[in-house]
């Protein structure tokens, strides 16, 4: 890169998705009820990720970095070997929202060319409130919710749309949405999304995910045939762990007796047994510990409407170290022909935060799409 360097702002949220594994939806007040109950964030180790992508082979100078002190990026920079221009100060392990935006004000004010944040659907309102005179914004997908459209599809795909700007590719900027839903809410299993407004992006729909469609895509008719499928097909004294989404609840109302005393999870991660529901609502850690005595067990997941995300958003319960214990080729993934249409030709993505499990991942997949019904979708 010629002339003067990409000033880039680095924010972290140092507790991003960390309610996810311990089945919170969130951590939007909730902080100290995850950290009670083993929740642990991995945002740093996804934030590196995409450093570690987009440092290699960069030119000399191309970046000059600026960032939110100690946890919130500064510290990650300097184990990369990156010098850093370190702006404010915080108290570390008690971060908070006012620190985020209070940070993202410093940053803006330093100058910078671009702010490259990591959270979710929380973060980055908070830097829609915070991010007047800052160019262009690109999130790193790292919490529970990710409605928003201005998250990279994975962390290396943010580092890539970077790399792009960096080798003087025109990329047009484009306001992309910004939503949220209400976390009490969420917890009950009720969806309530609102628009906040926009933030600038830059426009590659290779890399960036389009804003989450909310609402039930799938008829009840489409439902039942996908559900009349699955429950052919289930095994005697199989778990079958069942993701997240009006889909799974559909598949679940369908195959569960009543006699169980549960009722499907719409948004968390449920099991189901021999056609009765063993559990609900369950933790990375729940599924760890009942997946020991190593019986067999499938996934069923199914896409996020307009993005197509069917593991990493909303349901990071199902982990690497649990699917890797389920195994890769025991994963089914439902959904509707109108949902996969929707699509445009898109991929599945999937971002477990593993990048060898996601290659394991990706491919042409049989997708069950009704009864006796499957078509070959990518997965990327």
């Amino acid at each position: 890169m010629s002339g003067r360097a990409l000033r880039i702002g680095l924010l972290i949220n140092p507790v991003a998705g960390i309610g996810g594994p311990v089945a919170l939806k969130g951590s939007d007040g909730v902080v100290e009820e995850a950290r009670a109950r083993g929740g642990e964030s991995h945002v740093h180790e996804r934030v590196a990720h995409c450093l570690d992508v987009l440092i290699s082979d960069q030119e000399d100078n191309s970046i000059a970095w600026f960032a939110a002190p100690g946890e919130m990026g500064a510290d990650l920079l300097r184990s990369k070997g990156q010098p850093v221009v370190e702006t404010g100060s915080i108290v570390a392990g008690r971060t908070t929202a006012q620190d985020t935006r209070r940070c993202i004000r410093e940053l803006a004010d330093a100058g910078i060319d671009l702010l490259l944040f990591a959270g979710g659907d929380g973060t980055a309102r908070d830097v829609m409130d915070s991010v007047a005179g800052i160019p262009a914004v690109v999130g790193i997908p790292s919490g529970v919710k990710m409605h928003s459209g201005v998250f990279a599809n994975t962390p290396k795909a943010a580092a890539l749309l970077i790399r792009k700007m960096l080798a003087g590719e025109l990329l047009t900027l484009v306001q992309a949405e910004v939503r949220d839903i209400d976390e009490v809410s969420f917890r009950e299993g009720i969806v309530r999304t609102r628009f906040y407004g926009e933030l600038p992006v830059p426009d590659d729909l290779q890399y960036m995910q389009q804003t989450k469609i909310g609402g039930r895509e799938v008829e009840e008719l489409v439902i039942e045939e996908i559900a009349a499928d699955v429950r052919e097909n289930m095994q005697p004294d199989t778990w079958y762990i069942m993701g997240s989404g009006s889909t799974i609840a559909g598949i679940m109302e369908s195959i569960v007796s009543p006699q169980s005393g549960l009722a499907p999870t719409l948004l968390g991660i449920d099991v189901v047994r021999n056609g009765e529901q063993m559990a609900a609502d369950v933790t990375e850690q729940d599924l760890l510990e009942g997946l020991a005595d190593g019986a067999p067990a499938r996934i069923f997941v199914t896409a996020i409407s307009g993005q197509g995300h069917i593991l990493g958003r909303g349901n990071q319960q199902l982990s690497p170290r649990v699917i890797r214990r389920v195994g890769a080729g025991n994963i089914s993934v439902v959904a509707s022909k109108a949902k996969l249409n929707a699509l445009n030709g898109r991929p599945l993505r999937v971002d477990t935060g593993d990048e060898l499990l996601d290659a394991e991942l990706a491919g042409l997949h049989a997708v069950i799409t009704g009864y006796e019904d499957r078509v070959y979708y990518r997965v990327a």
